[in-house]
């Protein structure tokens, strides 16, 4: 079985456990918190994969790192995956079981990348934007990428909007390089 179908499988079923049980704001907090850490190291994930390592050694790694950080429900799925082999599909078992949750309750990802940071006020502008773009809620991802030169790039769902600098300027060498410009003398 391919690993995405895998993830999902999981992630689906953490996700109905977790609504049955009316624990879903909780799941998502420790689903967000454990993508920020397998983010952020590597020899975590490494471990994780690792055949070498047993599954009572890595339950153990994994209980001193999140217990008390994380709601029962989530410590006990990482538990039972671990038991299952499968704690190697951790990562794309958090990515599919925070889609999944977005798809549930309705949520569209609005992407936007811009050349510095976003300041309060131009993140209320931009969420405002994406919200009339997508006709509902939105979560705001943000990514900065200072090749843009200045200005924003929105993306909701098909939709895209794109001021920044970078493109214009792509876009004037285009038209020059079509229609040269020769002078009269």
């Amino acid at each position: 079985m391919s690993g995405i179908r895998i993830a999902s499988r999981y992630a689906k079923s953490l996700l109905d456990l977790c609504i049955e049980r009316n624990e879903i704001d909780a799941a998502k907090a420790d689903m967000v918190m454990i993508h920020g850490i397998m983010e952020e190291s590597r020899d975590l994930r490494m471990m994780l994969s690792s055949p070498v390592v047993k599954a009572d050694k890595k339950v153990d790694i994994l209980h001193t790192i999140f217990e008390g950080k994380l709601s029962a429900i989530t410590l006990g799925f990482i538990t039972l995956l671990t038991r299952k082999g499968r704690e190697s599909y951790l990562p794309e078992i958090v990515t599919s079981f925070l889609n999944q949750l977005r798809k549930h309750q309705g949520i569209i990802v609005a992407e936007v990348t811009s050349a510095v940071a976003l300041d309060a006020g131009s993140r209320a502008k931009m969420l405002e934007t994406a919200m009339k773009l997508a006709g509902g809620q939105v979560e705001l991802v943000e990514k900065v990428d200072a090749s843009l030169i200045g200005g924003f790039v929105l993306k909701v769902g098909d939709k895209q909007i794109d001021s920044a600098i970078a493109n214009r300027i792509k876009a004037l060498k285009r038209e020059f390089a079509e229609n040269p410009y020769i002078a009269e003398m």
